[in-house]
């Protein structure tokens, strides 16, 4: 809308250039009102290096000193401060104009210019006025009627929004991230112990008049819940030219950084770096302690438009990012898209979110959080205070965005809020401020998220995937997939070189995990996250069995049956097609299906021998040879826990915990 207002108001630029008569006869006024109106053209700022509009304001300023009643020189030197931003003296030239001829505007456009210009600076029952005066002017444009009943539901939003506050006390993040540069676009990892964000800092190497540069830090949160000093990432991501708007996947091994191309030094996009764009996004991956050299992300994510501000999904599958845009008859604008992994490593060609997300203003700092639901993002186009505001959306179970909603004040102000960060367990979000009291410049801050904007909260799960003969580290492939769908939530892999991992889980759903990597049969786990308020990050290690092991036996975690029945479940099937899927994918093997019960109950062996018939049946079902198959109950007789640990144990819940191990069903290879 910023735009739009200043096209407006060049109408009444052009109109007083062309005009023959005046509402002044002091020709010392007209005079210094003319040379007014050239100055802008005639002249360069030497500061901005544009257009001279305070030399234009200062003729004006002089011209109503020969004759304060002289609107016309209200009304451009009003326009003139709006251009360079200064809101408050246009404000108040837009006023006077109006005191002095309240009719000097057949469509009334003034009482529009002033109603989005006090919207902008916090003036929201004087925005609603003359929104309303505009509004009832029968010669009003009814596009800008519109804009006009836009403006006014905003102002009644804020008015509102004040008379309600959020609760909202932020904090400054501390010493080891901020600094006397400006520090901003904060990214953290799913276990919410490592930060990784911008810093513009002052470089001799940097040609142009700034000599400075953006770099990125990474600092580590301490036992003590303080954030260690920041430490600058490698020479091979850190460039002598600008890296911006970082995302790093759940397990701080991926990150998707904003690089831009440099017109005055001639290099394009740093060293050993080639683009497509303005701006394009750039992808490193970190192996062991050493991230490696970042390449243009590959696929269409590229055009040659401005691509920034990435948000990866906690898979590191899904991105979501800002896009400039142009449309035939307007200013750029940008807009929010997504971009998905495909199978071969390409992103695909990005898609546009619909039009109740990306409004016809600008979109802005996007971040999907770790629940893979909650898109939290920036606009200047929806209901708000004013200038950019922070809004939410939710994603339902049909992949379908809620309305947004304004996180309200004073998050959001009528200044440009951006940046919003929000931590895994959504308790916490940090942004980034200039406000007084910081170290100096942007500074991080954090505050703690109102209830009701918060996402779904999310923990995680993390460890070291081996081989469980040889303890060799192995980069495991991960599958969460949701029981309940059969969806696919998260899929991830262990670092090549240690082998270690981390796999975000979103609570208030039962996940089956499933752990695969060629040569190894798949391994299995359980996390029943429907309960969040007992839950905390789970830390366990996960051996693998190679192929030619036939002593060791692999539980399937995920297979379910009825209390006291051989039935299974629907739940178990997402497991047990991906057992078949495994055998299907090694026709050499052979396995035995193993049933097991706790020591409780008095057909034991029966209802084991029964529940292993049932998985046998349901793998021949999906075309398995039963000649590859065999099944065998074992009844109580080999407990992962003896009665005489479970009675040791000290809680019901321990107990019941040890009982629920004990009742499984395995399998183990016979023949390879």
């Amino acid at each position: 809308m910023r735009f739009l207002l200043i096209l407006l108001s060049s109408l009444f630029f052009v109109s007083c250039s062309t005009a023959q008569y005046y509402s002044t006869k002091n020709k010392k006024a007209i005079k210094l009102f003319e040379q007014g109106k050239k100055a802008p053209s005639e002249s360069i700022d030497p500061q901005t290096h544009t257009p001279n509009f305070k030399e234009g304001i200062r003729l004006m300023n002089q011209a109503l000193e020969k004759d304060p009643n002289f609107w016309e020189a209200h009304m451009v030197a009003g326009e003139f401060c709006e251009l360079i931003g200064d809101y408050m003296p246009a404000i108040d030239h837009y006023n006077k104009a109006l005191a002095i001829n309240p009719n000097h505007s057949p469509t009334g456009s003034t009482f529009f210019y002033l109603a989005n210009l006090q919207h902008a600076v916090g003036m929201y029952e004087e925005a609603i006025r003359n929104a309303d005066i505009y509004e009832q002017n029968r010669n009003a444009n009814p596009e800008f009627i519109n804009k006009a009943r836009q403006i006014r539901e905003s102002c009644v939003f804020a008015v509102d929004a004040m008379k309600n506050p959020q609760s909202f006390d932020p904090i400054n993040i501390g010493p080891g991230i901020n600094t006397q540069y400006p520090e901003y676009f904060p990214t953290i990892t799913v276990d919410g112990k490592t930060i990784l964000f911008t810093r513009r800092i002052p470089d001799g190497r940097v040609q142009g008049p700034q000599k400075e540069q953006e770099d990125f830090y990474v600092s580590q949160l301490g036992n003590n819940n303080i954030w260690g000093k920041a430490v600058a990432m490698p020479d091979n991501i850190n460039s002598v030219l600008n890296e911006g708007a970082p995302t790093i996947a759940s397990d701080g091994r991926s990150l998707v950084f904003v690089a831009c191309a440099d017109n005055v030094t001639g290099i394009n996009y740093g060293e050993n770096r080639t683009g497509r764009g303005s701006c394009d996004l750039f992808y490193t991956k970190k192996l062991g302690s050493k991230w490696m050299n970042p390449v243009n992300l590959p696929g269409s994510i590229n055009t040659f438009s401005w691509e920034s501000q990435p948000s990866l999904s906690s898979d590191g599958k899904t991105m979501y990012f800002v896009r400039r845009v142009s449309r035939r008859g307007e200013p750029d604008d940008s807009d929010i898209f997504v971009t998905r992994l495909l199978d071969n490593g390409q992103w695909s060609t990005a898609e546009r979110l619909p039009s109740h997300i990306n409004s016809s203003a600008q979109e802005e700092s996007v971040l999907i959080h770790p629940d893979g639901r909650t898109l939290y993002f920036a606009s200047r186009g929806h209901i708000g205070m004013g200038g950019s505001d922070l809004f939410m959306t939710r994603m339902d179970e049909e992949g379908n965005w809620s309305n947004p909603i304004n996180l309200g004040y004073p998050i959001n102000t009528g200044y440009d809020e951006n940046s919003l960060m929000v931590s895994p367990d959504g308790e916490v979000a940090f942004f980034a401020s200039d406000r007084e009291g910081g170290f100096g410049g942007l500074d991080i801050y954090y505050f703690i998220m109102p209830e009701n904007m918060r996402p779904t909260r999310t923990l995680y799960f993390e460890g070291l995937v081996y081989d469980i003969n040889t303890r060799k580290p192995i980069p495991g492939k991960f599958q969460l997939i949701d029981i309940k769908t059969g969806k696919e939530i998260i899929y991830s892999e262990a670092d090549k070189v240690t082998g270690e991992f981390m796999v975000s889980l979103p609570t208030n759903r039962e996940y089956a995990l499933n752990v695969s990597y060629p040569g190894y049969t798949f391994f299995s786990q359980n996390f029943n996250m429907t309960n969040p308020e007992n839950l905390e990050a789970i830390h366990m290690d996960v051996p693998m069995v190679p192929l030619d092991d036939n002593t060791n036996s692999i539980v399937l975690a995920n297979v379910f049956f009825d209390l006291n029945k051989s039935t299974l479940r629907k739940e178990s099937f997402v497991e047990l097609n991906k057992l078949a899927t495994f055998l299907d994918e090694n026709p050499g093997i052979r396995i035995e299906i193993g049933g097991h019960t706790d020591s409780r109950g008095n057909n034991n062996k029966v209802l084991s021998e029964s529940r292993a018939k049932s998985v046998f049946d349901y793998i021949v079902s999906k075309g398995i040879a039963p000649a590859r198959l065999e099944h065998k109950g074992y009844g109580s007789t080999q407990p992962v826990y003896s009665d005489t640990d479970i009675e040791k144990l000290t809680t019901a819940q321990e107990k019941e915990s040890a009982h629920q191990s004990n009742r499984r069903t395995e399998y183990k290879i016979v023949k390879n």
